[in-house]
């Protein structure tokens, strides 16, 4: 093609275009193409040479066809993606139940920073991580894009994949390269639940441009592009057993977080705070009641911690007890449904600490943990 001036490169393209299926032209059909497009014989003579003839009026022009058809590839692909993700953005919103606790004023000053620098949230679950790092990413108004991941998470997911798109198959580009051209804040919500399919991102994780393979294409993260990983375990498994999806997560993926934050529950005063706060967002407001929550999983959490029993009350449960209420104004109904999944002998004793802490009597107990551990049969 380099040795073919630009009109006749020009007639090749038109040819490929016109027929995606064939790289043999009859003569008519390649003048009445040079014609169409307003050239000279001179300018298509160079199609009708002695070495393309394949028959008479015939002449194969493969050598040309095929490396531009790769050509037209890669530029509708490059297209296709532009158009499927550039339109969208995700701005995350400011929550009026959120209460900033934590990390959350050393994460708002990392996304403000712009700076490109990996973060590693781990904590039990419903304390809040996820939930943190929306709020600051919103605080700050910025994109914000969150991939939930699980075992089956692939490249395909997180880069992009070809996709049916109106009749078409085009490369649709993944959460993950979205990110990176937009300078958002990338969530990778429970990493920790991944295999070694995500080892893609490695080299995202050092901030460099990425190569999708399937199109040739280099992304390079834009300004403010950052990650955010939230996980239940530090990347080692569970070594209890409570997160059985946990997977142990290579040493050199985890070394290329900059730094990782190990965050617990909010202090008690906190806590109420958040459930006074959803309380009003479903139009009530009872003090008392979520100070005694805020004791009960308090209590519960100390023995958990002790090896005492093997559940635990999360703030996102109290929430979720609040929520109950509001639908069946019976605080014992809206616990006893919220901790339904625990077994038997466990959800007895949660029910039974409650009614203490309710009445005050737990107090006459010189330990409300091992009054809880007794309970359950520890």
């Amino acid at each position: 093609m380099s040795q073919l001036n630009i009109s006749t490169q020009n007639i090749v393209k038109e040819l490929a275009k016109l027929y995606p299926d064939t790289t043999k032209f009859k003569k008519k059909v390649i003048v009445e193409v040079g014609q169409s497009l307003g050239y000279k014989r001179s300018d298509w003579s160079a199609l009708l040479d002695s070495e393309n003839r394949v028959a008479t009026g015939t002449y194969d022009l493969s050598a040309m066809i095929i490396p531009m058809r790769e050509t037209f590839s890669k530029e509708e692909a490059k297209l296709s993606m532009q158009s499927i993700v550039n339109d969208e953005t995700t701005i995350a919103q400011i929550d009026p139940t959120f209460v900033p606790w934590g990390s959350f004023g050393d994460i708002g000053k990392i996304i403000k920073s712009q700076m490109f620098y990996p973060v590693y949230i781990s904590g039990l679950s419903g304390n809040g991580k996820t939930f943190m790092v929306e709020q600051a990413a919103a605080k700050a108004k910025r994109e914000f894009i969150r991939v939930q991941i699980n075992p089956e998470t692939d490249e395909d997911d997180l880069l992009g994949g070809f996709r049916l798109i109106n009749g078409e198959t085009v490369f649709s580009k993944g959460p993950v390269l979205k990110a990176m051209e937009n300078g958002a804040i990338l969530l990778l919500d429970e990493i920790d639940r991944a295999t070694n399919k995500i080892m893609c991102l490695q080299g995202i994780l050092e901030g460099k441009p990425v190569l999708v393979k399937k199109t040739g294409e280099t992304i390079s993260p834009a300004p403010g592009f950052n990650v955010i990983a939230t996980a239940n375990t530090k990347g080692k498994g569970s070594e209890d057993g409570r997160f059985v999806a946990a997977s142990i997560i290579d040493d050199a993926f985890l070394e290329r977080f900059t730094v990782a934050i190990d965050q617990q529950f909010p202090s008690a005063k906190t806590e109420k705070k958040i459930v006074i706060k959803h309380m009003e967002k479903f139009g009530s407001s009872d003090d008392t009641f979520a100070e005694k929550l805020v004791t009960w999983a308090d209590i519960i959490r100390k023995t958990f911690y002790d090896d005492g029993v093997d559940e635990v009350i999360s703030t996102r449960r109290l929430c979720h007890i609040v929520q109950t209420y509001s639908i069946f104004n019976d605080k014992l109904k809206a616990i006893e449904l919220c901790i339904a999944r625990f077994d038997d002998d466990t959800k007895a004793a949660f029910l039974d600490l409650y009614t203490k802490v309710d009445d005050g009597t737990q107090a006459e107990y010189q330990s409300d943990e091992e009054l809880l551990a007794e309970e359950v049969g520890f």
